[in-house]
């Protein structure tokens, strides 16, 4: 279980576990905090005032190359962080910078480029690239950084359907070979269905935390400013259904549909 602890303005005394592993999912307002709090959990923030402490350790200038080599940051936009001449130069910047061997830095290098599906690009020029690639490669650039945690700003953002798809196969086979994921995000749908914690921000605190049923809240979704995911929409307006839970993916809400066609001759039938 990972501890973060937050003491400060504008983000004002939060506190969530992550459990080692787990996907969390931050929703919020614009000017929510959501993108601050990132930033001070990879060190690139330190604060002026109050603290911050993952892990059980306070971030400081003397603790902030330590808590980068923990939690690795992925930008909004990748052209903010893809900046070198060639994707195997980008992705090799921060090995380098904590004084590998080329021989460890090459290795980390072609396992992150595998690892999203880029080892074709190696030798490509990031501006040759699409958007989507770009992010993949900022994908590759935190991981060869070999950090516990991967932290992501709005990581669907300005992708096309496919780009989405292959963006969330690679953050799953990433989470599944053990590396805790956490995103800032608009997309309810998205936090809804793949999310194992949810977290909601607004104004620099956090209204609540907890599992994907938060989004079923009317009072606390109104208050956040959010919108129902299209899952809890329709079956929120199905009460006769009497679901124990409500369908989070495509996949169960088709079971529940079929279980419910079934039992207009069947009764006393669960659907889910």
């Amino acid at each position: 279980m990972f501890a973060i602890c937050l003491r400060l303005l504008p983000c004002r005394g939060l506190s969530f576990p992550l459990s080692a592993g787990s996907k969390t999912a931050i929703l919020g307002p614009n000017g929510a905090g959501k993108s601050t709090l990132l930033l001070h959990l990879n060190g690139i923030y330190l604060p002026l005032q109050g603290e911050v402490r993952v892990l059980g350790r306070r971030i400081t200038p003397q603790t902030e190359r330590w808590v980068k080599s923990q939690v690795g940051l992925v930008f909004q936009d990748p052209d903010d962080q893809v900046f070198s001449s060639t994707v195997w130069e980008d992705v090799s910047f921060g090995p380098l910078n904590m004084g590998l061997s080329l021989e460890a830095v090459s290795a980390r290098v072609e396992e992150a480029l595998k690892a999203v599906q880029m080892e074709a690009y190696r030798n490509k020029a990031p501006y040759h690239l699409s958007y989507g690639q770009k992010k993949r490669v900022a994908i590759a650039g935190v991981l060869a950084m070999e950090p516990g945690i991967i932290i992501l700003d709005e990581p669907m953002g300005y992708l096309d359907p496919g780009g989405k798809s292959d963006l969330l196969a690679i953050l799953n086979r990433l989470n599944n070979g053990g590396i805790t994921i956490v995103i800032a995000t608009h997309d309810v749908d998205l936090a809804y269905e793949w999310a194992d914690k949810i977290i909601i921000m607004k104004e620099g605190r956090i209204l609540a935390q907890g599992d994907s049923s938060l989004l079923a809240d009317e009072e606390l979704v109104y208050e956040a400013g959010l919108c129902f995911p299209i899952m809890v929409d329709i079956f929120r307006r199905l009460p006769e259904l009497n679901l124990p839970r409500l369908p989070r993916t495509v996949n169960e809400a088709v079971d529940v549909l079929r279980c419910a066609i079934r039992r207009a001759d069947e009764t006393n039938q669960e659907c889910l």
